[in-house]
């Protein structure tokens, strides 16, 4: 770490006289990791140097947030754009000291195009990674219509910084020897894709749901699940039949 958080804590004490009443508890746990790894995708800071925000359209994540954090903000309902319903749960809250500490790993205002490395332990790194999944990645498996007794699942991880993705990239294949591709949109406003497929996906989600108590988003982790049966089942019916 490039960092202590004790001497963190001293120093800003020093530069700021009285010590500031942080809502968050700043100490390293799966649940505080997880909820960076939220941040990291769906979060936002104000450039009053104060506030941060988390929006997501599912309502058990804002929750999550909050737990893992372990604050109890409102929640709070917003539209995006020009649509006028709102589909959207937010939270926003101040906090300087949690700020600083965010702006100190990495996770820093207009973070969509600049976000790059997040210092994180590696300890926790699994646990930032699946909730960057929860908070801005996707799931999804289909039969392969060229062999119908073959069952296809991939993962995937987006961001609109290169940099980021790239790291992200790195970091996992250094922890699960797992390369991944990476892909971008063609449009004006690119976004970058880290993709897993399905070998890769079993490896990556063995150490991601370590145990069955993990802090995570129930419907996409019993999606993944549902997959991995579906799979396992294809691969027995596909033994059975060679054995016939």
């Amino acid at each position: 770490m490039r960092y202590h958080l004790e001497a963190w804590y001293n120093y800003k004490m020093e530069k700021r006289g009285a010590k500031p009443q942080g809502k968050v508890k700043i100490k390293w746990s799966p649940e505080f990791t997880y909820a960076l790894g939220l941040l990291a995708t769906d979060g936002n800071l104000s450039p009053d140097g104060r506030h941060i925000t988390f929006t997501s359209k599912d309502l058990e994540l804002v929750r999550l947030f909050n737990k893992c954090l372990g604050i109890k903000t409102h929640i709070g309902r917003k539209s995006s754009g020009s649509e006028g319903d709102k589909k959207y749960f937010v939270i926003q809250f101040g906090d300087v000291l949690f700020y600083n500490f965010l702006i100190s790993i990495g996770i820093t205002p207009r973070k969509s195009l600049t976000l790059g490395s997040v210092n994180v332990p590696q300890k926790y790194f699994r646990d930032f990674v699946r909730g960057c999944l929860d908070g801005d990645g996707s799931f999804y498996s289909y039969w392969d219509p060229r062999w119908r007794s073959s069952f296809m699942f991939y993962t995937e991880f987006i961001s609109a910084s290169k940099t980021h993705i790239l790291w992200l990239q790195r970091r996992i294949k250094q922890l699960l020897d797992i390369s991944g591709h990476i892909t971008t949109s063609r449009k004006k406003n690119s976004w970058y894709q880290l993709k897993y497929a399905k070998k890769e996906s079993l490896k990556l989600f063995q150490v991601l749901y370590y145990n069955k108590d993990v802090v995570c988003l129930s419907r996409k982790r019993i999606k993944i699940e549902k997959a991995f049966r579906v799979d396992k089942n294809a691969r027995v019916a596909k033994l059975v039949d060679v054995a016939a």
